[in-house]
């Protein structure tokens, strides 16, 4: 697929010179140097200029860095410069909401006593499509190890607690010492499409009108293309004949990969399982076009810079193969 790598979190080139990480002793030297830049997380959210969208790195001993609990996450270089990233999550915001924090939809920033008024904590699925490339991988790389190590604090094999090592990316069990690292969940994402139509869905709780393309994870042993089949007939019954891959994303929410297929229909019934989705239609192109110009009074687009979105923008214009 042509563009396939400018999807959101699509990447950018960085160095994450893995290298590096196993040399405790450079760095710490990195650490010390004040041109190293360090991107605060809070609770999922990275630091943002509200002005400009973009990421906010400091330096590595600002004050800010006073509630980070844990040891700083090794990014990688960029032109010689050394990036971090570290969770400030034990910082609590004098007054401020809570409740919408992890939400689907979360409009709220946190403002740091520390820090000017223009610099944030936003939620990163609102804000990614803002983000140029490089902040957009930056941000994943720095969200999604967070929530691992936030969900794998124990050894997977003994059961005992384990320590951060090779720059954030490894723990090491203190008992067994085996060896863990951050994983990915394989996901299909599926543009099922039957002549001019494409086959769409939604989970409850999503904005109301909200559809998006249907998705599942994949299952030991299988294939991408019988995950395709095989999601698409358990969500809706429609079942699929030729699939094709498209393009993938990465998706730190808190840790999957969509990989992104095409898939030809072989069947228009639709028969939902109400244990998997809340409804599924069949749109055409020019329903989506209404609904994406916001002349729809019954559908909304599916989120900008997910990789439903940018899926279907490419199959409006023709621009798959």
């Amino acid at each position: 697929m042509r563009d396939a790598e400018t999807v959101t979190f699509g990447g950018s080139g960085f160095d994450r010179a893995g290298q590096i990480r196993g040399d405790t002793g450079q760095l710490e030297a990195l650490l010390s140097m004040a041109e190293t830049r360090v991107l605060p997380v809070w609770r999922g959210k990275p630091l943002i200029a509200s002005d400009t969208n973009r990421l906010q790195f400091l330096s590595p001993d600002h004050a800010v860095f006073n509630a980070a609990g844990k040891e700083p996450i090794f990014l990688g270089l960029d032109q010689g410069i050394a990036y971090f990233t570290r969770d400030i999550s034990a910082w609590q915001p004098d007054s401020t909401d809570l409740s919408m924090i992890g939400a689907f939809v979360d409009d709220s920033e946190q403002l740091h006593p520390d820090l000017p008024a223009d610099q944030r904590f936003a939620e990163l699925r609102r804000i990614m499509a803002r983000l140029s490339p490089r902040d957009a991988e930056l941000a994943a790389m720095s969200v999604g190890v967070f929530a691992w190590h936030r969900n794998h604090r124990f050894c997977a094999r003994c059961g005992q607690p384990s320590d951060v090592s090779m720059g954030g990316w490894q723990r090491t069990c203190t008992v067994c010492k085996t060896h863990h690292f951050p994983r990915t969940d394989p996901v299909v994402i599926m543009l099922i499409t039957r002549g001019n139509e494409v086959l769409v869905g939604r989970s409850p709780g999503w904005p109301a009108g909200m559809y998006s393309l249907l998705a599942g994870f994949m299952e030991p042993g299988e294939t991408i293309e019988a995950a395709v089949r095989r999601e698409v007939f358990e969500e809706t019954g429609v079942t699929v004949g030729e699939v094709g891959y498209l393009a993938s994303q990465p998706w730190p929410f808190p840790s999957s990969l969509m990989i992104g297929c095409y898939g030809h229909a072989t069947s228009h019934e639709i028969t939902i399982d109400p244990k998997e989705i809340e409804d599924a239609m069949w749109l055409t192109r020019e329903d989506i076009m209404e609904a994406w110009a916001s002349r729809s009074s019954t559908l909304i687009a599916a989120r900008k810079g997910a990789i439903a979105h940018f899926l279907i923008k490419n199959w409006l214009s023709d621009r798959l193969s």
